[in-house]
């Protein structure tokens, strides 16, 4: 389980050291996961940017874009009226994505052009999410902000162009400060707020959620399993025990706050989306 991270120093290894242990002399804050854990050796390339680069992440970024996109296409290359397996899950997916999302935050006239994107976006961020408890993977990719920044910045981008489409550069002006001449003398204040809310903001938010949810995730993750590994000495098994039983409790709860996360970021997306399209007032 040992893996170079990109460290000052060549003898760092990702994770832990496994010749250390409790009782033994050496302490736990040497073992500890850190920003370390989140920072890996390419597989390819130059790491100082001189070359091509490509790393653990990148490559499980390119694995699960290949398993979303073979799945749906196992699925409905040949659809049938009364759905096989595969068909019916997947099926049931993409519904719950176009229903419980898109159509129950849009509406359906408006909504039905962008249920390809929600669907899009939520499978793929799960999958990227599910890495983190896969073996040998064992890490999800949007805990790395690159990931999710460029995702938001796909909304954001959207969101924003279909505002000035839909309303004009005056009705999106207004769209985006709030404008609401009844504020009177607070007016330019509010304005100004509301701006650098909704475009500076906002965008970081949408972000900083998905990324702060699994990058917190994937640390409790590594410092129970590298405890339950660290105190396997001795008295120290007891506790062992103890932080091996809360390594199977954070992955059962990973496994909800992953799909949640999808969940969270595809529904903002839809609600920015909403916003756009909505007369302002």
């Amino acid at each position: 389980m040992k893996e170079p991270a990109v460290s000052a120093d060549p003898t760092q290894v990702l994770a832990f050291d496994t010749n250390c242990h409790l009782f033994d002399g050496c302490g736990f804050d040497t073992v500890a996961p850190g920003l370390h854990s989140f920072m890996f050796e390419p597989l390819m390339g130059d790491a100082d940017g001189n070359a091509f680069y490509f790393n653990k992440p990148m490559l499980l970024a390119l694995l699960g874009s290949i398993i979303v996109v073979g799945v749906f296409w196992a699925a409905f290359r040949k659809p049938t009226v009364v759905p096989g397996k595969l068909q019916m899950v997947v099926e049931a997916g993409y519904d719950f994505v176009r229903r419980g999302i898109v159509y129950e935050t849009i509406g359906k006239k408006e909504g039905e052009k962008y249920v390809p994107l929600a669907v899009s976006l939520f499978f793929f961020i799960w999958m990227m999410n599910v890495w983190s408890i896969v073996p040998v993977a064992a890490f999800p990719v949007t805990s790395i902000i690159a990931y999710p920044l460029v995702l938001a910045l796909i909304v954001y981008v959207l969101w924003v162009s279909l505002t000035f489409k839909r309303h004009g550069f005056v009705g999106a002006f207004k769209n985006f400060s709030g404008y609401d001449k009844s504020l009177g003398a607070v007016l330019p204040l509010s304005m100004t707020i509301e701006l650098a809310s909704n475009l500076l903001v906002r965008p970081f938010t949408h972000a900083v959620r998905l990324f702060a949810n699994m990058f917190a995730g994937h640390t409790l993750l590594l410092l129970f399993t590298i405890a339950s590994w660290y105190m396997l000495n001795g008295i120290g098994i007891a506790y062992s025990a103890v932080s091996f039983v809360m390594v199977i409790v954070m992955t059962a709860f990973e496994l909800f706050i992953q799909a949640v996360q999808a969940y969270v970021f595809v529904l903002l997306t839809c609600t920015f989306i909403q916003g756009a399209l909505a007369e302002h007032h």
